[in-house]
């Protein structure tokens, strides 16, 4: 990586970044450090994008991506600008990764100690301890190819997929994550225990591509960590790195549409009107959103409103966050509470696009790491439920304190009693506010649906297919979503957007503004 020096920042090529999430931020510290000038322009009053942070009633509530793994993608940022990030960010291993709780009560603690595991999974069918060494393997092998191979590549044509088409084979990426879990493993609680990681990115167990089995040995790898004062100070972290080298974080400024001169991205028109040129854009948006209302629709060949519709995109979510008075010391950090049914659910949710009236839930206690996120005494949480995007047309203002009602009940029938008089404060995130408030299309949650005919070259490219010089990252993008995989749809950029010094030489460059 070249890092460009000049004695005046506005003498850089500028870069405009359209969202301030984890992708975002993560492409504006990689482009500064190669030498543009580099501006953020985020709608909201904070930076975060789905990292959004609420701050209620003495709570801290982290909006969105709570699990941190493969945490040298986040190194790797303070790097690059001189830094350690251990001496600004206190990362904690987090053990058990997740408590896998069954409808009937019995537990799983899905954790990092081989032996540990060996043991829960023996308890559960003997026969599929040797079952689940050779799933890891598996896991590591598709991981070493899907990872560490192909994660910060590009697939800009299909020459680009034919290329990894014979070792994706190999792989079985043709399988869905659930029928390789199962080719493996025979308990059927097992093959929910191993197979439910596609939800944490947006999609089905039943239907994304076995690529996704890689994350089992990730977290094996590399483990699972929380930021002590929560993700927001990951956040915050990159916002400073952003300021240190030049550049700038502008709150409260809502992109219109994005500007084109000769078939390239020339800037972005906001809301109030003022115009910003840039010598190259970058949106975090939702990639939908972006093509959809930001480049106009002359230039859109490829996704265009008829393509955008018959794509297929990720649930979407409900997510009560919630701060109790009193402790709840034996909830986990993470834990899954499964319902009665797994299949028919995620077909409701998928496939009918029902709201169904049971459900699963990933709760998170961030207080069972970090207490100073909630008042002393107290607990701060956040329960998920996968629920079906907008397209289901549930009537969420009619449904939302009646779901959530529902969901307190159920955790105080199992594992938080009396918490329906413990709440003291609250707040809702539901399908509608991903659709409004993070601007994403449908209300889905995660954007593009990962099934494997919408995986690397078939999702909307890393650079647009549609203008030059306009690049997206996020979870919309190629490899997907989850913070590993916004990360390093940062880290393609290296390869596909020209240095800096290149711009300059080439003698087409934006005024600065």
């Amino acid at each position: 990586m070249q890092t460009l020096n000049t004695s005046s920042s506005d003498a850089k090529p500028h870069a405009l970044v359209i969202g301030s999430g984890f992708g975002g931020l993560a492409a504006a510290v990689r482009l500064g450090a190669r030498g543009y000038r580099v501006t953020v322009l985020e709608r909201r009053d904070q930076a975060g994008g789905r990292a959004y942070v609420y701050r209620q009633d003495g709570f801290v509530f982290d909006g969105g991506p709570t699990v941190i793994t493969a945490p040298f993608l986040l190194e790797e940022l303070w790097e690059l600008c001189g830094k350690r990030m251990a001496d600004s960010i206190d990362m904690r291993p987090v053990s058990p990764f997740y408590r896998v709780r069954f409808h009937d009560g019995q537990v799983f603690d899905y954790q990092g100690d081989a032996e540990v595991m060996r043991e829960q999974i023996h308890a559960f069918n003997p026969d599929d301890v040797a079952n689940y060494e050779r799933f890891l393997a598996m896991s590591k092998r598709i991981f070493e190819v899907g990872f560490e191979q192909l994660a910060d590549e590009p697939f800009g044509s299909i020459l680009d997929m034919l290329k990894i088409t014979p070792a994706m084979i190999r792989l079985q990426s043709y399988r869905t994550v659930y029928s390789l879990v199962a080719r493996y493993i025979k308990d059927e609680r097992l093959r929910q225990v191993f197979s439910f990681h596609p939800l944490l990115v947006g999609g089905n167990p039943f239907k994304t591509t076995s690529i996704y089995t890689l994350i089992a040995f990730l977290e094996r790898k590399w483990g699972v960590y929380f930021p002590m004062g929560g993700t927001g100070t990951l956040i915050q972290g990159l916002v400073e790195l952003i300021e240190g080298q030049g550049g700038e974080l502008r709150l409260n400024t809502e992109v219109e549409q994005i500007t084109v001169e000769d078939g390239r991205a020339s800037g972005v028109r906001l809301k109030s009107g003022e115009q910003i040129s840039a010598d190259i854009v970058v949106s975090n948006a939702d990639s939908a959103f972006l093509y959809k209302h930001l480049v106009p629709a002359q230039y859109r060949r490829r996704w265009t409103d008829t393509k955008l519709e018959r794509t297929r995109y990720s649930m979407s979510l409900f997510v009560w966050y919630f701060g109790t008075k009193r402790k709840y010391d034996d909830v986990a950090h993470h834990t899954i509470l499964l319902g009665p049914r797994y299949r028919g659910l995620l077909d409701d949710i998928f496939e009918r696009k029902v709201l169904a009236e049971d459900f699963s839930l990933y709760l998170h206690r961030p207080t069972a790491t970090d207490p100073a996120l909630a008042p002393e005494g107290s607990d701060a949480f956040y329960v998920l439920s996968p629920v079906p995007h907008l397209d289901s047309g549930t009537d969420w203002e009619q449904e939302r304190e009646r779901y959530r009602a529902k969901i307190c009940k159920y955790l105080a029938d199992t594992i938080m009693p009396g918490l329906e008089d413990q709440v003291v404060s609250s707040h809702i995130l539901d399908p509608i506010g991903f659709r409004d408030e993070l601007l994403s299309f449908k209300g889905a949650a995660f954007g593009v649906e990962p099934v494997l005919t919408q995986s690397a070259y078939f999702r909307p490219h890393n650079r647009s297919e549609e203008i030059d010089r306009l690049y997206l990252v996020g979870a919309g993008t190629h490899p997907g979503a989850g913070v590993p995989g916004v990360l390093s749809s940062a880290k393609v950029l290296e390869k596909v957007i020209p240095d800096a010094q290149t711009l300059i030489a080439e003698g087409l460059r934006a005024p600065a503004t």
